[in-house]
């Protein structure tokens, strides 16, 4: 922990880990305000790439705020040893959380995915893909505005350019991540209409038992409704859903074309309502 870090907040308890990182929630006596950090211990990190995205992401946490749907960096401090970022203390669940309870009406699974797409457009348009868009990484702050958080395995890309490289999680993950292809921003959008598709019908639309099934059945991308978790969704709702989830990449919406669409627009609301 960096002396700096001491010196401006006080350290309170752990509240969450990630793959690098320790998060907790800090004191800053001066405003009399909580706050999250984000500690990562740096000297583990042998794997150039793992390093480089450590460096990257509060670089593009800073290029990305502030947007009301994107978790606000306030602060990083940086040694040798670990970096500590600063950020807005959201509640204490994920969108994880809620969808393990229940499944959501066409309003409320809108309503969120209205959210989630002002944030990636807001990344795409600045040239940042997030690449692990799940539900444990969408966050609420007190007046449950989603917020998206982790840009662990973010990169920047400029105009027109792709990437490579497996990361993500098996069910929210592309198919052209798992081909070993080079990908764009799009990948985040299928990944979103993989949450979309949780959020209506409770269950993922490519399932496996082990990580290897599940990418299977996201390589063969049969995107299919059943009549008896579907039958309360909107036909618009599943227009979307066809559109995000769309393997191949030339016809997947991007995040702006998603907002456009007429259910987004609606609040889900169908158009014959």
């Amino acid at each position: 922990m960096c002396e700096a870090f001491k010196n401006n907040y006080q350290l309170c308890e752990e509240i969450g880990r990630g793959k690098f990182g320790t998060i907790s929630r800090c004191f800053h006596p001066i405003s009399g305000s909580f706050f999250a950090c984000k500690t990562i211990d740096k000297r583990p990190l042998t794997d150039p790439t793992d390093r480089e995205c450590l460096e990257n992401e509060p670089k593009i946490m800073t290029l990305l705020s502030p947007h009301p749907n994107i978790v606000k960096i306030l602060d990083v401090f940086e040694n040798d040893d670990s970096l500590s970022m600063v950020m807005e203390l959201c509640e204490p669940f994920t969108l994880y959380d809620k969808i393990v309870q229940r499944t959501f009406s066409d309003g409320e699974a809108a309503l969120l995915m209205k959210q989630l797409l002002e944030a990636l457009s807001h990344c795409h348009m600045l040239g940042v893909v997030h690449r692990d868009v799940k539900p444990e990484n969408l966050l609420f702050d007190g007046r449950n505005n989603l917020k998206v958080a982790d840009f662990g395995s973010a990169v920047w890309l400029p105009e027109g350019r792709c990437v490579g490289g497996v990361v993500g999680t098996p069910y929210y993950v592309a198919p052209e991540v798992l081909m070993g292809r080079e990908y764009n921003e799009k990948v985040d959008v299928w990944s979103a209409g993989v949450i979309l598709y949780i959020m209506l019908a409770g269950v993922p639309p490519f399932y496996g038992e082990s990580a290897a099934e599940i990418f299977e059945a996201v390589l063969r991308g049969n995107l299919r409704f059943p009549t008896r978790i579907f039958r309360t969704v909107s036909p618009a709702a599943k227009d979307l859903l066809r559109k995000m989830i769309c393997r191949d990449v030339s016809k997947r919406f991007s995040a702006d074309q998603a907002l456009r669409h007429p259910w987004i627009q609606n609040g889900g609301a169908s158009a014959e309502e």
